[in-house]
């Protein structure tokens, strides 16, 4: 089964659990991990930042990916945001959990 880990980053814990829920709710995600304590160094508009954000890492199916990331671009908070999907292989059992969550 291939698998697509489509990765974002938000600023507070409440949007990351905005974007999980709807990507769930639209089973367009069979899992949404946040990971808290991120700190992300990058260049914005001409200057050096620093913040600290919240990771999100979805499981989806190749599918089911496009929909999760125009969803997740149309809601995010942020007015550029980081949107990258990994594509994979995964175990067969796990890989038909997330086709079965993910199916309409």
């Amino acid at each position: 089964m291939k698998l697509v880990i489509v990765l974002t980053t938000v600023a507070r814990q409440s949007q990351a659990r905005e974007l999980a829920g709807a990507a769930l709710q639209g089973r367009l995600a069979a899992c949404v991990q946040i990971l808290p304590g991120m700190e992300s160094h990058y260049v914005w508009q001409g200057r050096r930042k620093r913040s600290r954000e919240f990771l999100l890492l979805a499981k989806t199916t190749a599918p089911r990916c496009k929909g999760l990331m125009q969803l997740w671009t149309r809601i995010h908070p942020y007015d550029c945001p980081e949107m990258v999907a990994l594509t994979g292989k995964s175990a067969s059992a796990y890989g038909r959990w997330v086709a079965n969550a993910t199916s309409l």
